[in-house]
């Protein structure tokens, strides 16, 4: 069973961001997701903790 997930033989080619952020391996798909998540979290944040427009004072 330690074997079961091993990366496919054109992960050992991947260099630089696409060795972390692709769709050849299981880790590779799991990055993509987390960063996915966790930009979605940011902007939700800063949507929510943005300064609110007050109307203009004429």
């Amino acid at each position: 069973m330690a074997g079961a997930h091993e990366d496919p033989p054109e992960a050992a080619k991947l260099t630089g961001v696409s060795k972390y952020f692709n769709s050849i391996t299981l880790r590779g798909r799991a990055h993509v997701a987390m960063a996915t998540y966790a930009s979605l979290a940011v902007l939700g944040l800063y949507l929510y903790l943005k300064p609110s427009k007050k109307p203009a004072a004429v």
